[in-house]
């Protein structure tokens, strides 16, 4: 029986181990996907969605709470700026763990862990990107299109 254990062990020391998580945890926030074997990402997934909640209460308090366990005040700024506002509405469930197959080096099974939405968020930019260069291409070649439209 399991009683009392909790967490992936991940064939490492304590300290190492803690530190492959605080690493993944500051990847997936800086990044919003990351490709990893499976088991990390199952290790982690728990502790990324830990620290969106804290987000989603932004005091002093909270933000030092994320310092304690993020590595780069960028990612601290990131979290409650941009993460924790996107997800204010949702009541948990902020990550996505697929399955991508086997690595070619040592066969270890892939995932991909990702921040829901995200996908939303950068099509979303580059879609503005292709309407940004349109515009442009616009003023730049073809300034008649707007007496063509009257």
């Amino acid at each position: 029986m399991r009683h009392k254990v909790a967490g992936f062990k991940l064939k490492r020391p304590v300290d190492s181990r803690n530190a492959l998580l605080r690493n993944l945890i500051t990847s997936v926030i800086d990044h919003e996907r990351v490709i990893t074997t499976v088991p990390k990402a199952k290790a982690v997934r728990p502790l990324v969605e830990k620290m969106i909640t804290l987000a989603k209460t932004d005091t002093l308090h909270t933000r030092r709470q994320a310092a304690a366990v993020l590595r780069t005040p960028a990612s601290v700024k990131k979290l409650f700026d941009s993460l924790g506002t996107r997800f204010g509405q949702r009541e948990g469930g902020y990550t996505r763990i697929t399955r991508l197959g086997p690595r070619k080096g040592d066969g270890a099974e892939q995932a991909m862990i990702e921040l829901v939405g995200s996908e939303l968020v950068k099509r979303a930019a580059d879609r503005a990107k292709r309407r940004e260069e349109r515009l442009k291409a616009r003023q730049e070649g073809r300034e008649p299109e707007e007496e063509t439209k009257e």
